[in-house]
């Protein structure tokens, strides 16, 4: 099947992510404001052309505070790096309906190779008669890798905030 266009249904889609807090707690948030350019064949993905942004300015981790401190300089220096943003590179299936997509990951004006794993979750019509896709994406980063290094050391050991991010993508597309 030829490569078809997809567009990311946001309002049914989200980008989230934890990471330690403390050493043994976690903290989870996300981001409200991204976009996606999908040329792909759904049921193979092996030759998709998979282009993601995320507007690092609507972090929400439902505390204002953090959010603001996570904008500042310490963390993704928003107004001098506005966008992360993921280009894929090489796509392997791994088994049915399962992908290794690897690609280059910008955060904070820093590039790397990072690796997802994405699944196909399937296709529909919904009721108005759009063809929509759904894909699940998991993967890990480590943060000092993108120059987000700031913490703080903690009185009982350790440091307030860890380096691995899990990241995890709920995407629903319409075919463009």
């Amino acid at each position: 099947m030829a490569l078809q266009k997809w567009a990311v249904d946001a309002a049914h889609s989200e980008v989230d992510f934890s990471i330690k807090h403390m050493m043994f707690a976690k903290v989870k948030g996300g981001f409200n404001s991204f976009e996606a350019s999908i040329e792909a064949d759904p049921e193979d993905l092996t030759t998709a052309n998979i282009e993601f942004s995320v507007d690092v300015a609507s972090v929400d981790t439902r505390n204002d505070d953090r959010d603001n401190h996570l904008r500042s300089g310490d963390f993704f220096d928003a107004e001098n790096h506005p966008k992360m943003t993921f280009k894929s590179a090489k796509i392997t299936k791994k088994s049915d309906g399962q992908y290794d997509v690897t690609g280059d990951l910008t955060i904070h004006g820093v590039t790397r190779p990072e690796t997802f794993v994405v699944t196909y979750g399937g296709k529909g019509q919904d009721p108005w008669g759009n063809e929509r896709v759904a894909f699940s994406a998991e993967g890990k980063i480590n943060r000092s890798d993108y120059g987000l290094t700031w913490n703080a050391a903690l009185e009982m050991g350790g440091v307030l905030v860890g380096d691995d991010v899990q990241i995890s993508i709920e995407l629903q597309a319409v075919k463009a």
